[in-house]
């Protein structure tokens, strides 16, 4: 049950050492977006049905959505990654994380456009930040893959018979309801972040704060026995 109870408050807590921008505010604002974009797109010009899970759902809502998260993501990831307070990793509970150096994710690069556009246009370039082509793969997913979290527990919800999980939010269902491809997205936004945006090397400060976080006092002084053991065969060894 501790085990268990580990996995999901890694799964979905923002840990002390990541930004807030990467871990949470971004991917949960995109599912947002993507539901916003779909009811609209849907409304004014949905036609075709999309899925029988959901009949309110329309091909249109769905392909105008898609593109609207996936321009929202580019753009808002530029807007929110010049925030230090978003983008600094928090190493306690001080301020003092609040003025940092938020890495090369968040240092603007400029983006040279084609020798033929200026020609059209005033613009040379624009300003782009890494974190916004990482933005770009969360934004398709949120807008194609995470919907389908919405789907299944549409068919759930039709296999009981029921309209909404819950009325706790009047007209919307229960806080499930709201959550539904929140879930998607946290689990691939984990993933992406831990394959893709954190460095792979570890630092000494990192493997200690590992340690004395995850060990007890006891198991703190196997490990210690056990390195200065392999440290004195090691120097026996070259000696």
């Amino acid at each position: 049950m501790h085990s268990t109870s580990n996995i999901y408050w890694r799964l979905f807590s923002i840990e002390a050492d990541k930004s807030l921008f990467c871990r949470f505010l971004l991917p949960a604002s995109l599912i947002a977006i993507n539901d916003v974009a779909a009811y609209f797109f849907g409304f004014f010009f949905g036609r075709t049905p999309l899925i029988k899970l959901s009949p309110k759902k329309t091909w249109e809502g769905f392909i105008g959505a898609s593109v609207a998260t996936v321009i929202s993501a580019f753009v808002f990831a530029n807007i929110l990654g010049r925030f230090q307070w978003l983008t600094c990793p928090r190493k306690d509970l001080s301020t003092g994380w609040l003025q940092c150096d938020p890495g090369p994710l968040f240092k603007p690069e400029f983006l040279s456009f084609p020798g033929w556009i200026p020609e059209w246009f005033p613009w040379k370039g624009i300003s782009v930040l890494p974190v916004q082509w990482h933005a770009l793969c969360l934004g398709l997913f949120a807008s194609i893959i995470a919907p389908f979290g919405g789907f299944f527990a549409s068919g759930f919800k039709r296999a009981f018979k029921i309209k909404d999980f819950g009325d706790s939010i009047p007209g919307h269902g229960g806080v499930t309801d709201r959550n539904d491809c929140q879930m998607v997205m946290a689990v691939f936004a984990y993933i992406y972040h831990q394959s893709f945006v954190v460095p792979q090397s570890y630092s000494v400060e990192m493997i200690m704060d590992e340690i004395m976080r995850s060990l007890n006092l006891d198991q703190q002084q196997v490990l210690h026995l056990k390195l200065g053991q392999i440290l004195h065969q090691r120097q026996f060894g070259l000696s």
